[in-house]
């Protein structure tokens, strides 16, 4: 029985066949999580490339990640997009969950910033909300470093002390400012998923000192900073999670909440990428 791939000779071989449509040279990369796939029509001059398309890349399944690399210009810096991302509850490899970003650093992206959908555990927060992510609770279980390491991606040990980098953190801030768009800071706690929280669970996750509870992001954030990549994150508030409102939580919520922030989030990366280029 033949043996996998290891996962640098994986990259090399997806990095390749991308780098083999377009001569685009990325130097920001951005995820979209749920329902902000359209963000990413802003860019000049893309290039589209389906997940399917590319080699050992995995498949989004999920309603609102749409599944596309795209390659262009943003604010007139050279990004790389990923609309939609994997999850531990499709069933993946840990290890799986890191490929989109790691292929992003081997595409040559310098910094990276990360998006999702969230439910707000800080009952001040609600649904629409921008808030950038300043740390985070990694509580799914799911790790992308776990198994043998390869010391050509980074460490067996990386540091997490900072997770979120202060520098992109500030300019993000600075825009957010500059285009009068609320930007609130918080905490975001990742669990397995996929079912929702319960009420108990969230007043555990408020003890803790969560503001925000999502089923992603942190397993890329990990990645990112073991190959080296600065990271930044923006969670959108999708609903008040269980316990805080007394309604009942649904995927199409969520996907609702996204459309109505896109248009602020997709104001704010563009400054970001605008203010990376000059």
């Amino acid at each position: 029985m033949s043996r996998k791939p290891d996962v640098l000779t994986r990259l090399d071989y997806a990095a390749a066949w991308v780098r083999g449509r377009t001569d685009l040279r990325p130097d920001i990369g951005l995820v979209l999580g749920s329902g902000l796939a359209p963000v990413g029509d802003a860019l000049a001059d893309a290039v589209a490339i389906g997940y399917t398309e590319i080699p050992e890349l995995p498949i989004s399944t999920v309603e609102g990640h749409p599944g596309r690399l795209l390659l262009g210009r943003l604010g007139g810096a050279a990004v790389a997009v990923l609309q939609g991302r994997v999850h531990g509850y499709e069933g993946l490899p840990f290890e799986d969950l890191a490929f989109g970003v790691r292929l992003l650093a081997r595409l040559g992206v310098r910094s990276l910033v990360l998006t999702n959908a969230a439910g707000a555990v800080n009952a001040e927060y609600g649904p629409g909300d921008l808030v950038r992510i300043v740390d985070h609770l990694n509580l799914s279980g799911q790790n992308p470093l776990t198994g043998p390491n390869d010391a050509r991606l980074g460490l067996r040990f990386p540091d997490m002390s900072e997770p979120y980098d202060a520098g992109l953190g500030a300019r993000l801030d600075g825009c957010a400012a500059k285009l009068a768009i609320p930007l609130r800071r918080g905490v975001y706690a990742c669990v397995a998923g996929p079912s929702y929280e319960t009420p108990a669970e969230v007043r555990m996750l408020r003890t803790l000192g969560a503001d925000l509870v999502g089923m992603s992001t942190v397993p890329e954030v990990i990645a990112a900073r073991h190959v080296g990549i600065p990271v930044a994150a923006v969670s959108v508030v999708a609903n008040r999670a269980a316990g805080v409102d007394s309604h009942r939580l649904s995927h199409d919520e969520v996907l609702a909440a996204a459309a109505e922030a896109r248009g602020r989030l997709g104001k704010l990366l563009e400054c970001f990428a605008s203010s990376a280029s000059v």
